[in-house]
């Protein structure tokens, strides 16, 4: 797998916009906008291409903005209902793809047909952890005990 710095650029601007919402403890999450100018300055994300993002994720109904002097961006849900799928498959498409064709769309003669039980699994084994953690969790510094437990096999941390 793959992470573009668009996924994780993405990713780190929800967190902020979940951050400013609790850091704030506003009801509604329109009363704490935070502006582009802002995310970008505290994540390090340049301006036009966090513009793209935010852009993308409004599609995806992920954040939503307010023009005007006390305007910016939002979350459009609640940080506990958007996973890292949700944003991942709004900006970049679906988890897996075999050039740029779905799994299970992907078709190989009767040698090979076997690749597509392997682009299955991955793409099931990434949803995993991927639906399994939510902005919230990452806004507040930690994962679920099943996603976390994955982190403590040493072997998780070595590259190959």
């Amino acid at each position: 797998m793959r992470v573009t710095a668009k996924s994780d650029y993405a990713l780190r601007a929800l967190v902020e916009l979940a951050a400013a919402r609790s850091d704030d403890r506003a009801r509604d999450p329109r009363d704490s906008p935070v502006s582009a100018e802002e995310l970008g300055r505290l994540q390090g994300i340049p301006h036009g291409f966090l513009q793209a993002i935010l852009s993308d994720l409004r599609r995806a109904g992920l954040v939503a903005s307010r023009r005007g002097k006390t305007g910016g961006w939002f979350l459009g849900r609640d940080a506990g209902e958007i996973t890292v799928a949700d944003v991942m498959r709004a900006v970049d498409g679906p988890l897996v793809s075999v050039y740029d064709v779905r799994p299970e769309a992907v078709v190989y003669n009767e040698r090979a047909a076997v690749l597509q039980h392997v682009w299955i699994a991955s793409r099931a084994a990434l949803r995993r952890v991927m639906d399994a953690v939510t902005i919230a969790d990452l806004a507040a510094g930690h994962l679920p005990g099943e996603v976390h437990e994955l982190t403590l096999d040493t072997d998780a941390w070595e590259a190959r």
